[in-house]
C-alpha cells in the first residue's frame, strides 16, 4: 500500500496546508493501492512563491551547471528504472514489458535528448546591431496525464530545466506514483531548492490554481481537448503562455499495393499498444473500398492474437486506467454498433476469463462511416475503425474531416507515393510507415493543441526572446 502524503516544494518534502486525501486504484485488481494527497490553490500559491523565488538564480545559471544536473538525473534516472516501472505498472496497469520497455524508456530518451540538444543550443544571435537572446520564461505550470505518465513528465521537465525556468508539477491524480519516484530522483540529484516543485490534486483545483495564477508564466497541458480549453480560458486572464497537446483521431491511410496485408496488420497492432491509451493512436484505417474484405480479415486476425492480461507475454494488453475510462469506451463500443458498423471482432464486455480489473476487448470495426460516432470522437481505448475510400483523394478529404490533427500515418511499399500523401495530411506529425524520431517535433493542428515538444523543438517554448538593439554599434558601423 502506497502513501505518498506530503508535496515537494523549495527543496523539501511538505504537508500539504489543508489535509485532503484521494484513494489511487489499481486498473488491474480494481482494489485501492494507495493514497495521495490532494493539494488545493494554497498548495499551489506556496509552490510557485517558492518557484519564483528560485527563478532569479536558476535563470542565470551556466549552460555547464544545468548539464551537470540533467546528467545526474540521468544516472538516477537509470539507477531507478526499475522503481519507475513498478510505479507504472501499478498506477496504470501497464504490463510489466510495456512499463519496463517504452513507458520508463522514452521518458530516459527525452532526458538523453534534453541533454544532447542543451549542449548545442544557440541562446543568443548577432544580427547588425542587435543582439538577439532567448532568455527562460520563468516560472512554469506543467499539467500531466495517465496515459504516458513519466514520459510526459519528462518531455516538459527536462527542456524546463534545460532552458533555466523553475517549475510546478501536478501530474494525473489516476497515476501518480511514477511522479513520486521522478521527484526522488530529482531531489537525489541535488536540484536548487525551489526550481523543482510537485504538488498532486485534481484538474479543478490544483490544475485551475496553477492556470489562473498571476506568478506563473507559462503552462503546459497535456490531456483531453476538453480540459485544455478550461486551461486556456482560466489562462487568458494573466495572458500568460500556454502549450497543449490534446486528443486526436488519427487517419492512417494505407496504399494500395504489394504490402497492404503487411500495413493493415502493422496498423493494428501500433492501435493496440498501450490499450490504445495515445493521443497520437491510428485510430481510423482508412483503405480502398475493392479490399475492404482482405483488410477485415487480416485485422481480424490480428486483433485476435492479441492475448489480454497475460503478464508472461511480451505484447500483452493491459486493461485501461480507470472505470470512468472503461465505462466511457463500453458506451462508445455500444454505439458503434448502434449505429450500424460491422462488429469485426471485441465489442462490448470484459474478454473472457477476466472478471476483474478494466479490460476492454481489443476490437475492430469495419464498414465504418467518417460521420459515425466511433469515427469522430478519441475513444481512448483498443478499438480500431475501418474505412473504405475510393481513392486517394477521397482519402486525403476522410482524413483530414476531423476537429483533430495530431498525427496521421501513411503506410505502404511505394514511399514516393507515401511522401506525397503525408504532405496533404493536415497533422502536426505523419509517421511514413510507423517511423519514430525522438527529435522530431510533436504537437497538433486544430483542437488538437498548439505548441511543439520533444528535442530542440520543446526548448522554443520555454524561452522568451528579447533584442538588444544598439548592442554592438561598431559591427553595425563596420
Amino acid at each position: 500500500m502506497r502513501e505518498y502524503l506530503k508535496f515537494y516544494i523549495d527543496g523539501k518534502w511538505v504537508d500539504p496546508v489543508q489535509p485532503n486525501t484521494l484513494d489511487v486504484d489499481n486498473p488491474t485488481t480494481e482494489e485501492v493501492s494507495g493514497r495521495i494527497s490532494i493539494g488545493s490553490a494554497v498548495d499551489v500559491d506556496v509552490a510557485v512563491q517558492a518557484a519564483r523565488k528560485a527563478f532569479a538564480t536558476w535563470s542565470q545559471s551556466s549552460r555547464e551547471e544545468r548539464l551537470d544536473l540533467l546528467q545526474a538525473i540521468l544516472a538516477g534516472y537509470q539507477k531507478r528504472s526499475g522503481d519507475l516501472a513498478d510505479a507504472v505498472n501499478e498506477e496504470m496497469g501497464a504490463p510489466a514489458s510495456l512499463a519496463a520497455g517504452p513507458q520508463v524508456a522514452l521518458g530516459m530518451g527525452h532526458l538523453a535528448t534534453a541533454i544532447d540538444v542543451l549542449k548545442n543550443f544557440s541562446f543568443e544571435e548577432q544580427l547588425g546591431s542587435t543582439l538577439v537572446v532567448r532568455e527562460p520564461i520563468g516560472v512554469c505550470g506543467l499539467i500531466t496525464p495517465w496515459n504516458w505518465p513519466i514520459n510526459q513528465i519528462a518531455c516538459k521537465v527536462f527542456p524546463a530545466l534545460a532552458t533555466g525556468c523553475t517549475m510546478v508539477l501536478k501530474p494525473s491524480e489516476v497515476a501518480p506514483y511514477s511522479a513520486q519516484i521522478f521527484t526522488e530522483i530529482v531531489d537525489a540529484a541535488g536540484i536548487p531548492a525551489g526550481v523543482y516543485n510537485l504538488v498532486y490534486g485534481d484538474g479543478p483545483g490544483v490544475g485551475a490554481a496553477l492556470s489562473s495564477h498571476p506568478d506563473i508564466d507559462m503552462v503546459s497541458f497535456t490531456g483531453s481537448t476538453r480540459a485544455g480549453v478550461d486551461v486556456a480560458r482560466n489562462a487568458a486572464a494573466t495572458v500568460k503562455r500556454v502549450t497543449q497537446e490534446l486528443g486526436g483521431k488519427s487517419p492512417n491511410i494505407v496504399l494500395d499495393d504489394d504490402d497492404f496485408a503487411k500495413s493493415v496488420a502493422a496498423g493494428t497492432s501500433v492501435m493496440m499498444v498501450n490499450s490504445g491509451q495515445s493521443c497520437n493512436a491510428p485510430s481510423r484505417m482508412l483503405v480502398p473500398n475493392s479490399r475492404m474484405d482482405e483488410a477485415i480479415a487480416v485485422a481480424k486476425e490480428t486483433a485476435a492474437a492479441v492475448k489480454v492480461g497475460d503478464p508472461d507475454e511480451p505484447r500483452a494488453l493491459g486493461p485501461v486506467a480507470s472505470k470512468a475510462q472503461f465505462d466511457k469506451i463500453q458506451g462508445l463500443l455500444q454505439k458503434g454498433i448502434d449505429e450500424g458498423a460491422t462488429l469485426v471482432v471485441g465489442g462490448p464486455g470484459r474478454p473472457d476469463g477476466l472478471d476483474a480489473g478494466y479490460y476492454v476487448k481489443p476490437t475492430v470495426f469495419a464498414n465504418v462511416r467518417n460521420d459515425m460516432t466511433i469515427a469522430r470522437e478519441e475513444i481512448f481505448g483498443p478499438v480500431l475503425c475501418i474505412i473504405g475510400y475510393d481513392d486517394l483523394d477521397e482519402a486525403l478529404e476522410i482524413a483530414n474531416d476531423t476537429e483533430y490533427g495530431l498525427a496521421g500515418y501513411v503506410s505502404g511499399a511505394d514511399l514516393d507515393q507515401a511522401r506525397a500523401v503525408a504532405r496533404r495530411i493536415r497533422a502536426g506529425s505523419v509517421a511514413i510507415n510507423h517511423g519514430f524520431d525522438m527529435t522530431a517535433p510533436f504537437g497538433g493542428y486544430k483542437r488538437s493543441g498548439n505548441g511543439r515538444e520533444w528535442g530542440h523543438f520543446g526548448f522554443d517554448e520555454y524561452l522568451e526572446t528579447k533584442s538588444a538593439i544598439g548592442y554592438a554599434p561598431e559591427t553595425a558601423a563596420g
